[in-house]
């Protein structure tokens, strides 16, 4: 069982990482851009959703205190 844990414990760290808010917005923005790009031609949601969310997160660490 200790591997397991383990195992899925560096999952979710390697995807999560230091930002949780930042891996939700990864979640929910693939199949919102999915769902739109089979309804129309709006495949650039996908570049556009991640490229907000990499200057927000940006912003967001850059107003920490260190």
């Amino acid at each position: 069982m200790t591997f397991v844990r383990r195992f899925v414990r560096f999952w979710v760290d390697f995807i999560v990482g230091d930002d949780w808010r930042l891996a939700a917005g990864v979640v929910a923005s693939i199949p919102v851009a999915y769902i739109a790009a089979r309804h129309g031609n709006l495949w650039w949601l996908l570049p556009l959703s991640i490229g907000v969310l990499l200057s927000v997160s940006t912003y967001l660490g850059a107003r920490r205190p260190s």
